[in-house]
């Protein structure tokens, strides 16, 4: 089965091709060359849109945009090729490539995503010394996690990356593309904007 995996969850998005557990091909850049690095990906291995068998997206938690980003790609493309679709926690995915390690997710708000999912304080996360910690929320509140007794690779450690090709191996239940879900954990920005300018009083 050839699967094409990707995912935009985070500032660095991840794709790849891979065939029955084979990594044909992998690239690493942002969620807005997602179809570039796809077309990159098909051409290196001599493959056509037509020969992808299904798709695995990463569904969050992360950027809200980025999310998205990813979805929309898997919504078009599952339909244009009227391939199944699978949807992967970039969650498990970072787990994936560091077993036994503890995801943690940039989330703003000096928060940081987590398994649950949840969305928590770097300074609330209660980890056992040595406790390896990996992600791009790992990166950010490094001191936090460190000062916790926690361990987190250099910043150019290949495992604070959701490889798209763990997203291919995690994939299951491939089914209609239109029912692969994010996981938001919280409300986008906006959304949390409007809500409070609706419950705010304004007196003219």
């Amino acid at each position: 089965m050839l699967i094409l995996a990707f995912d935009t969850a985070t500032a660095v998005a991840t794709s790849a091709l891979v065939d029955d557990g084979e990594v044909l091909g992998e690239r690493v850049s942002s969620a807005v060359t997602l179809l570039e690095d796809i077309d990159a990906l098909l051409r290196q291995a001599g493959a056509r849109p037509t020969d992808i068998d299904a798709l695995a997206v990463g569904t969050g938690p992360g950027s809200f945009t980025g999310t998205r980003i990813g979805l929309a790609v898997a919504r078009g493309l599952g339909l244009a090729l009227g391939v199944p679709a699978a949807g992967v926690s970039t969650l498990d995915a970072l787990v994936a490539g560091a077993e036994g390690a503890f995801p943690v997710i940039d989330a703003k708000r000096r928060e940081v995503f987590v398994a649950g999912p949840l969305a928590l304080r770097a300074d609330d996360l209660e980890l056992a010394p040595g406790r390896l910690c990996v992600g791009d929320g790992a990166l950010r509140y490094r001191d936090v996690l460190e000062g916790k007794g926690a361990e987190v690779p250099p910043e150019e450690s290949e495992l604070h990356l959701p490889r798209a090709r763990h997203h291919a191996a995690l994939a299951a239940d491939f089914g209609q593309v239109d029912l692969v879900e994010p996981i938001y954990v919280r409300a986008p920005d906006v959304h949390q904007q409007m809500s409070s300018l609706l419950s705010t009083e304004h007196i003219v």
